[in-house]
Parts: C-alpha cells; structure tokens; sequence
C-alpha cells in the first residue's frame, strides 16, 4: 500500500478524495476555505463550476520562486558557482538526472520527505510540476465528465470545457518533455482498480494533446473581457491569466513541433553524434506550422489583445524606457514601481498566479538576490549566483545580424562587447559595467564598476563570476544592497511566461523551415520562416538573417535556434531544445566555458561617464573551459522516481535509468 502511495498514479487517484470534497468560491475567484459542497452543488452552475477550475490554475508551477534557491536553466547556458553545487544545475552538469526528485526546483519540490507529494493549493513555493500534474489532470477529467450537471448558458459550457480540455492537455504536455511518452489519461479513474496503462509514444501522446488543444482552441474566445460572463460575473479587466484561444493555438503548434523535432521523429531514442540533428517529422511540423500561421494571422489583423512588446531604450543598461515608448521589454520578466503588476505586458501568453499567495513581495527573497555578485557584499544573503556561460553569452551575434565565428561579422576580439546585437546591452553584465548607480560606500567604491577581466575583483569562483559575466535580463543590475531595488518601495515584481509571442515567431520559423525551407510559409498567414525570425529581429534593431544563411536549409535552421537561444535566454527553454534537437550530448553544446582577457584602459577609463564600456579594448580574448558534461544516450529524458515504475511492468523506465 506505502509503494502506491507513492506512485504517480495514485496522484492521479488521489485527485478524487481531494475533488470529492469540493471547495465552492465565496466569490469567483476568492475561495472560502475548507467550504465542502456536493458534486451537485460544485457543478450546478457557472459560478460553481469555476471555482473548481480555478484551483488549476493555482496549481501552475512558478519556475523563479518554488525555492530559496530556484533553478530553471539546465542546458548550456548557465551556471551556478559551488556553494549551489547540490542545486539541479548543477547535478544537470554531473548527469545526475535523478536528482529532479530531491534538490527542490520547480518540477518537484520538498526533497525526499513524502508528504511534500501532496498537492498544497495555497502554497505558491512549494507548487511544482510532477505531483500538481497528476491532481489537475483528475480535475480536468471530473469537470469534462460533469458538465451536464450545469445549468447555464452555452457560453458558459464553453468556457468550462475550453479550460478543462486545455488544461488536460497542457500539464501533460509539461511532463512530456522531461520524461517523453506518458499514458494519457481521458478519464477520471476508478480508485478501487488501478489500471495498467501504458507509455504511449511521444508522438502519440502529442496526438491527444493536440487534438485536446484544438477542442480548448475552438472552445474559448479570444479575450474573456468581451464576453457576457465577464459582465454578469464582474470579472472584466481581471482576466490576464485565464487560457484561451491564443493559448490553446500556442500550445497546438508547440506540442506538434515537438512531436515532429528530431529527438521524437528518431522514435523518442537519443543518439550520439548529432548526425540527425536535421531530421524532423515534416508532417507534424507542416500542422505546427498551420496551427502557428492561424494564431499569428489572428495577432497581425489586430484580432487580440497581444503584441511584440517594445525594445526602446533611452539608457539600454539600465532598462530605462525612451520617452514616448508604450511598452518595454523589461516588463516581460520584472516589473518594478507599479504595484506589484506581474510582468508580461502585451507579449505574455501562458503565465500562471504568481509567488506565494498573499505575498506581494515574494520576489525579494526567492529571485532578487541569485543573480548579482556577492563580493564586498554588494548583493545579499547567501554565496549563490546565476550566471550565463561564456558560450551562452558568445551566441548574441552582432548588430548587423551576424553569428559572432562569421568572417564577414565584423566581430573584433580585441574589442569584444562592440556593435553585438542590442539584446547583448539588455541581458549581460559585462566589463566596466557600472553595477552600482547610488551613492556607495568606501568599502564598495571599488565594485561600482564591475571587473570581469581575468582576476578582476568581481572574478571569485566563490562569490563573483566564474565566466566573466552577470545576468540582469530577468532581474535588474540595482537589485543590490545600495540600489535597493529589492527592497518593498520598488515593488519589484517577477515571473517568467511560460510561452510569450516572441516565441510563436521563431517557433514558427522552425515548424516553416523543418517542413520546408526558409521560404515556407503556412497557408493562413503571409509570412514565411524568413520573415518570421526577421520580425523578432526588427524588434530590437539587430540585422536580419543574411542571404548566405537563407538560402542553406540547415545554415538557416542554425540561425533560428541561435534566435532562440538569444532571445529566449535564461527563460528555461535552451535545455528541452539541445535535448529535442538531438545535440545535448555534443560539442560543443556539452561544455561550459569562460571569457578570458585582459584591460588595456585603467580604471579611471570605465569611470569617466564618457566612456561606453561597450567601447572597451581588450587583450588576449579567449575561451576557458570550466566543464563538460559526459552525457549519454539515456540524458535524453529524465528517470521516473522508482517506486512509479516498479507498480506494474507497462509502465517502463526510460531507457538507460
């Protein structure tokens, strides 16, 4: 009895005792606690009916604060520094898979200790993926079984089942890509049998995802605020997180592009040497791409409520908005001095609630202090420090659109932080960055301006950079102890989306040229792969993709997931994308490195207010590698926990755990 307990499935089984005693809604969505009410009560109409589906949402995981030390970013392009040795990048780094289970981050928090499996709705920390997947995935299965229990308008109907399906299908996508083929649960299950369901493929799997997506696409309207329930509930103006049309296209074209990416078109079997890294399922990726085309015709008419958020900046280092500018960049992964408003702005498409509930300034102590350094105690708390690799860092090309190796790129490494492609400006601490903007201290005056040369004071493996760089896209450079961006006058507010519009772009790039060529485009939407990449481009006022690359298949596959890699970075996508790509065994995407050089200019150069420090001249520029990660075959998905696997022989381990 203790190993079903313990077992996915009775997660899933377990949903009934949780959903047998159903919470309704004081309000719609205040829930009044420990309120039990019949099935017949819980389901008997719209306002009833939501409070059930609401908890779902509550469930969502939030990647940046489901831990004192959260971690997200398991591929190639981060790194922590030791005292965060036991945190999952870094057993990531020792292939020490198994370590998803009891290192707290975000797919399954609480280490080893057993009541942490149970799902806890009103504890924003310690919601994370594997166990709240499960309780969901049963709450989704109850509400699509009990909907004629409803009395209500068809609009309402709608709603209800467009939630219910899209959900279903998207907690089961979440798991899909850690640990590949899952069964698909359609149904809520019978306590009193466990059933023996097997693993279904990929493939298969993102059959019933996309088929449970398109139900939930055609089900839910484009903007609740324009729907008579909004009204008559008081709910209009309140209704940025809920799911619906967009989303559920989104994650139609996501889970098919996945579905067709090389990893699951080799039959969901890893392989080394990178040699089918081309090789996509054209059938899935030509649906993905149809399914992206409908959604970004639907953006670029102005038939939604989303748009690419600005990139206009009157001091780009300090994520200071230009005049006149309506939206910014920033406001995608922080907010600061507005109240708390969780980020995304126009752009965000998926987002869960965020933080702890009830706790406006949770990001001060999960998020705003992992990302700067920690000598001379600029920034607080304990020696722990998210930084992106060299290679990372070495993937934002240059202005003019180029990879940084082009010859033709201009790139100087004598002059290494020159004309790089403006997103370098927004994410990376580099060099003579000025960190601290406030008046300092004398003990800190020498920190002000960051050295990140080889030995410079900001160089400590233990508290400074081992790579040479800082990361300030998700939070910025003035979270530190003199800035006190952190501090409850700022409201600084943080969040990672789960899938934003910049994404469907260079998704869509991908599906496009997998299925075809860089001239692909699907058949409801004029822009083809080119374009689409071009868009993301144009945003930020970095080149466009040069006619050498468009005109190779695989030259211009490699620019797309180097857009992804830079415009997406530090967002927790680069690791599903190595792995699905068929390259996170390869170099030299199996290795982390360093920047290495040293100053020509002294150090009265970088604090003379006339000098960029982007302008800097360097000496002896060069890669170091801190490690390689020796992966093999079997690091293409995670482990299940043991006691999962050992239930009933139909559901297998994944291959090599």
């Amino acid at each position: 009895m203790k190993k079903i307990f313990n077992s996915f499935i009775f997660m899933g089984l377990l949903g009934l005792a949780l959903c047998a005693n159903l919470t309704s809604c004081k309000d719609y969505l205040d829930r009044e606690p420990g309120t039990s009410v019949s099935a017949d009560d819980a389901f008997k109409n719209f306002k009833n009916y939501q409070g059930f589906i609401e908890e779902i949402y509550n469930c969502i995981p939030d990647k940046e604060k489901c831990n004192w030390c959260p971690s997200w970013n398991w591929g190639d392009d981060e790194i922590f520094n030791p005292e965060a040795d036991n945190r999952m990048t870094h057993q990531v780094d020792l292939g020490n898979f198994r370590a998803w289970s009891t290192t707290g981050n975000w797919l399954y928090s609480g280490g080893s200790d057993p009541s942490w499996r149970l799902v806890d709705v009103g504890q924003g920390k310690t919601h994370t993926l594997w166990p709240h997947s499960w309780y969901c995935i049963r709450k989704c299965n109850i509400a699509i079984e009990n909907i004629d229990k409803m009395v209500g308008t068809d609009e309402e109907r709608d709603l209800i089942l467009g939630q219910a399906y899209f959900f279903r299908a998207w907690w089961h996508f979440e798991l899909m890509e850690y640990f590949g083929g899952l069964p698909y649960i359609n149904r809520a299950l019978d306590p009193s049998n466990i059933e023996k369901l097997p693993r279904l493929s990929f493939q298969d799997c993102a059959d019933s995802c996309a088929r449970d997506f398109r139900k939930a696409a055609d089900l839910l309207p484009i903007d609740w605020d324009n729907l008579t329930a909004s009204t008559d509930y008081g709910i209009a103006g309140k209704n940025d997180l809920r799911v619906n049309k967009i989303t559920a296209l989104g994650y139609l074209g996501k889970c098919l592009l996945w579905g067709g990416s090389p990893l699951m078109a080799n039959n969901d079997k890893g392989e080394l040497g990178g040699a089918k890294t081309y090789d996509y399922d054209k059938a899935y990726c030509q649906r993905a791409a149809e399914a992206f085309g409908e959604l970004l015709d639907l953006v670029e008419s102005g038939e939604t409520q989303y748009a690419l958020v600005e990139f206009n900046f009157s001091n780009v280092y300090d994520h200071e908005k230009a005049k006149g500018a309506k939206t910014c960049y920033s406001d995608l992964f922080y907010t600061t001095k507005q109240n708390w408003k969780q980020p995304g702005s126009t752009e965000a498409i998926m987002r869960g609630p965020s933080g702890n509930v009830g706790d406006a300034n949770n990001t001060n102590w999960n998020t705003a202090k992992v990302f700067g350094p920690k000598v001379g105690g600029i920034v607080e708390h304990d020696n722990v420090i998210h930084q992106p690799t060299g290679n990372l860092v070495e993937m934002y090309g240059m202005e003019n659109g180029l990879p940084i190796d082009d010859p033709e790129s201009g790139f100087d490494p004598t002059h290494p932080f020159k004309n790089r492609d403006p997103r370098f400006y927004h994410d990376i601490v580099f060099d003579g960055f000025k960190y601290i903007n406030g008046a300092a201290s004398e003990e800190r005056k020498p920190y002000v301006y960051c050295e990140l040369f080889t030995d410079g004071n900001m160089r400590p493996v233990a508290n400074g950079s081992q790579t040479g760089y800082f990361i300030q896209k998700l939070v910025p450079h003035t979270c530190n102890i003199v800035d006190e961006a952190y501090n409850w006058t700022g409201s600084l507010h943080c969040y990672l989306p789960y899938m934003r519009l910049a994404d469907i772009y260079l998704m869509y790039a991908e599906a496009c040229a997998a299925a075809g060529d860089a001239s692909y485009k699907a058949s409801d939407f004029d822009k083809t792969a080119e374009d689409a990449i071009n868009t993301i481009r144009d945003r930020c006022g970095a080149g466009h993709v040069a006619a050498k690359y468009v005109a190779d298949r695989k030259k211009f596959l490699d620019e797309v997931r180097r857009e992804r890699a830079v415009e997406l970075s530090f967002e927790g996508f680069r690791f599903n994308d190595l792995q699905r790509w068929l390259l996170l065994t390869e170099p030299p995407y199996n290795t982390k490195y360093a920047t290495e050089f040293k100053r020509v200019h002294p150090q009265s150069w970088y604090e003379d207010e006339n000098n960029d420090p982007r302008d800097a001249e360097v000496v002896g520029y060069t890669r170091r590698e801190i490690l390689t990660r020796n992966f093999g075959t079997q690091h293409y998905w995670f482990p299940f926990l043991d006691d999962d696997v050992y239930i009933y022989s139909e559901f297998a381990q994944n291959p090599g755990w």
